[in-house]
């Protein structure tokens, strides 16, 4: 609470710790929260979301809400006193309740155990992969290991852990696989403002009808009665709210060492959580249909959150982030933009955040290998756009989701070309790696400009003349790829061969046929980019 242990920047571009306090205190001069790990600062941003939700109490509600965002700082007196009647619970080496462990958590033959259970870039049993080998793993700082503590809480794989003396369902001294820590399974997703004040409020969605459920049962894990070895039962644990499912602990684990250097960790089984239509309470996922459960249980609509691809920019699936219309059907939506992102929508058209306002989504998630008990990817993205992006029936909205669209079609025509060319030159058929490797060329060349191209629209776009735009950037840029690969075809593509198509009918492939049909496919797919005069003197310059 006092000692320094969160990684910032400042408004100044520099790099320091604060203490929990401190992080509400000079908010308004921090620019972010910046961990070592995106999942570190993920995990802590939660933390500190919910001391401020009981701090302001709830908010109770837009009009609160509306207060908090018209004061130039935080409540810092409201959080103080919310704290300070807590202190003994956010310490790190408390003997009785350290703050997110079980003082008394101990294996059967009372073994101790390493750092590299709780640091999450050491992979287990392979050191050799990692840039702590040797005195970076004997000990680390205690504010080292509370930002790995909470990370650990969160991000924690999946896997057989240490069998806790006092949890009846370890077996054999080991305790088997009950799922990675509960933000694993989330597509999490916040918002970020000009500085940390902003970025704490945008992200403090009210208890309201309508949005989360309210509930007297829910709080911090601070709050309630220290935990045991044990997993708590379903009746207890919850989730009743935000408040539980920010500070849940999906694992038991105990620091070892002191106020000094801490040498190691033990790591059990916490508490399970089934994230099955928690999406009125989880307000930081992007959620999607499980059509298998809605066929075992006979019923929809049923949501689980949807981790990010990482494999895909974020602007690549902007579709699914941001508010859409209803269906036209009574069909429920296929698909749920995160709760903050709806509240940002909803403050802007009730004019509290002004139409000019611009915030970034910022997207994290952990890819999970061999039975979720690896880490694979920690994925990281951000999109700064205007708020009118994210209104479901502002123009704006459409023209980013169709521009999204646009560049799918077109990478699509210079798969279909890359396709073609290789079959010229005489690759089987079904070979795809040419074109994998031209769309990876395609959306590396196009990051950048759809970014930039986002982040300008505003209230003052004319969202045609955008759309119009962005299209003539990208067949141009497509088209250098193209001709590109129709230059590097080499002699057998450009002579060509004939094969016989599924229809069972000649075509004869070439080079030059091949970039007739990817001229052709790209004027389809990006017909705002054709035939206009402006086009043309572009084309020409």
């Amino acid at each position: 609470m006092d000692e320094a242990w969160i990684p910032v920047l400042d408004t100044a571009g520099q790099c320091r710790e604060m203490s929990l306090l401190g992080l509400f205190e000079q908010a308004a001069d921090l620019r972010m929260i910046a961990c070592e790990l995106p999942t570190q600062t993920f995990g802590i941003l939660r933390l500190a979301l919910a001391i401020l939700h009981r701090a302001t109490d709830g908010p109770p509600g837009e009009a609160a809400w509306r207060a908090l965002w018209r004061d130039r700082e935080l409540p810092i007196a409201e959080i103080a006193d919310y704290l300070d009647t807590f202190r003994d619970r956010f310490d790190l080496l408390h003997p009785k309740h350290p703050f997110y462990q079980v003082a008394d958590l101990r294996a059967a033959k009372d073994s101790t155990y390493g750092l590299e259970r709780l640091i999450a870039d050491v992979p287990n049993g392979m050191p050799f992969l990692t840039t702590r080998a040797g005195p970076g793993m004997e000990s680390i700082t205690p504010a080292e290991a509370a930002r790995w503590l909470v990370h650990c809480q969160a991000f924690d794989p999946s896997g057989i852990k240490t069998g806790a003396v006092g949890d009846p369902q370890a077996r054999n001294g080991k305790g088997y696989p009950i799922g990675p820590s509960s933000l694993g399974s989330l597509g999490g997703v916040h918002l970020e403002g000009a500085n940390l004040r902003e970025t704490l409020l945008l992200n403090l969605v009210p208890v309201a009808p309508g949005w989360q459920v309210a509930d007297e049962r829910d709080l911090p894990v601070w709050e309630r009665e220290p935990q045991t070895a044990a997993e708590e039962s379903n009746a207890t644990r919850g989730p009743y709210g935000l408040l539980g499912l920010y500070t849940w602990q999906s694992r038991r684990i105990r620091l070892f060492g002191g106020a000094g250097r801490i040498t190691g960790a033990m790591i059990s089984n916490g508490d399970r959580i089934d994230w099955q239509d928690r999406h009125l309470l989880e307000p930081m996922s992007v959620w999607g249909r499980s059509g298998p459960r809605e066929r075992e249980q006979k019923r929809t609509p049923i949501y689980l959150p949807r981790p990010h691809d990482p494999n895909r920019a974020l602007w690549r699936g902007l579709q699914s982030l941001l508010p859409a219309p209803p269906p036209p059907s009574a069909e429920p939506p296929q698909r749920l933009p995160p709760m903050v992102v709806q509240w940002l929508a909803r403050l802007t058209v009730t004019g509290v955040v002004g139409s000019d306002f611009r915030a970034r989504t910022r997207a994290t998630s952990v890819t999970y290998g061999t039975q979720q008990a690896v880490v694979d990817e920690v994925f990281s993205d951000a999109l700064t756009m205007n708020v009118l992006l994210l209104v479901e029936d502002s123009a704006l909205h459409t023209t980013a989701v169709d521009a999204a669209a646009d560049a799918e079609a077109a990478v699509t025509v210079l798969r279909r070309l890359a396709v073609n060319l290789a079959r010229a030159a005489g690759s089987r058929d079904t070979d795809s790696g040419e074109a994998d490797r031209a769309a990876e060329r395609a959306y590396a060349l196009l990051d950048r400009a759809f970014r930039d191209w986002l982040a300008r629209l505003g209230p003052d776009s004319d969202p045609a003349a955008e759309r119009g735009a962005w299209q003539r950037l990208l067949r141009r840029a497509i088209e250098r790829l193209g001709g590109a690969l129709v230059e590097d075809a080499g002699p057998n593509a450009w002579t060509g061969r004939t094969l016989t198509d599924q229809n069972g009918r000649e075509v004869h492939y070439s080079s030059s046929q091949a970039e007739t049909w990817f001229r052709v496919g790209l004027a389809k797919a990006l017909p705002m980019a054709t035939g206009s005069s402006h086009q043309r003197q572009e084309d020409a310059a």
